[in-house]
């Protein structure tokens, strides 16, 4: 099973596009570049071909976004299958793509900023709950919040003491950002969603 984000950039017009261009493109990097795509200006989708890394992702954009002082970002998660393979991912077809696609247009009237649409009412209902409570915090993030996890994301084990000489501040700050982001409550929050993937 596939996943599909698509996603738009909240208050774009308000930094440089190059700035936002570029974060993008840093957590697309490890994507086949014909499996992502930014177009209309400010919106973005990308395909992945195991649906469980579908939040884990969608948290990556969220901290590069947010360590963007005025940004935010909307997201919306589909799942499901590939039919079609277009030149661009944004020209591909599947029921990842549809669930994605309308799922955002949900969303973006309802200024809701991460949801999932997978086809299975009960697992969509349980998992935006969850994504409703962490957007509490996640909407909120700091400059420095959104650092640390975007940090720790790519390396949840990184040794908290070199982070700290990296950013030239004590270990109990960054042991306190990561509690202030709800880093823990991200880890266990992907753990669950990939279990809920599994059981699609």
């Amino acid at each position: 099973m596939k996943s599909v984000l698509t996603g738009d950039i909240i208050n774009s017009q308000s930094v440089d596009t190059e700035i936002w261009h570029q974060a993008l493109k840093e957590v697309f990097s490890s994507e086949d570049a014909n499996n992502w795509e930014i177009y209309r200006g400010d919106e973005f989708q990308c395909l992945l071909e195991n649906a469980e890394d579908a939040f884990k992702k969608a948290i990556e954009i969220k901290s590069k976004i947010r360590k963007i002082p005025g940004l935010d970002v909307r997201i919306s998660i589909g799942t499901g299958s590939q039919d079609f393979i277009g030149e661009k991912v944004s020209q591909s077809t599947g029921t990842a793509f549809v669930h994605s696609g309308r799922n955002f247009e949900k969303i973006k009237a309802q200024k809701i900023n991460l949801s999932i649409s997978s086809g299975n009412i009960e697992t969509d209902e349980v998992l935006n709950l969850i994504f409703k409570w962490l957007s509490n915090t996640t909407d909120n993030w700091s400059v420095v919040s959104a650092e640390i996890v975007d940090i720790f994301l790519k390396d949840p084990n990184i040794n908290q003491e070199l982070v700290a000489q990296k950013l030239n501040i004590s270990q109990s700050s960054i042991s306190q950002r990561l509690k202030r982001a709800d880093f823990d409550l991200i880890l266990e929050t992907d753990r669950f969603f990939r279990k809920k993937m599994a059981e699609l």
